[in-house]
């Protein structure tokens, strides 16, 4: 399974993806938008850059 790194983002986005178990964006892709925007340290620099690795792979976040 092909696994893409996630964007360089900032510490304390980083610690809040690794806390929720996220470290690709086929990780990301199986959550909400709205999940990881709740994470503490997720501000909406990081999630706007998350978007956009997410978008250039094809991906995006899983819809509710």
């Amino acid at each position: 399974m092909i696994r893409t790194d996630l964007p360089k983002l900032a510490r304390p986005a980083q610690r809040a993806l690794a806390g929720a178990g996220v470290t690709c964006l086929e990780d990301l892709a199986e959550h909400t938008e709205i999940e990881i925007a709740a994470l503490h340290g997720m501000g909406p620099n990081a999630l706007g850059r998350l978007k956009e690795a997410l978008a250039a792979m094809g991906l995006d976040f899983k819809v509710a």
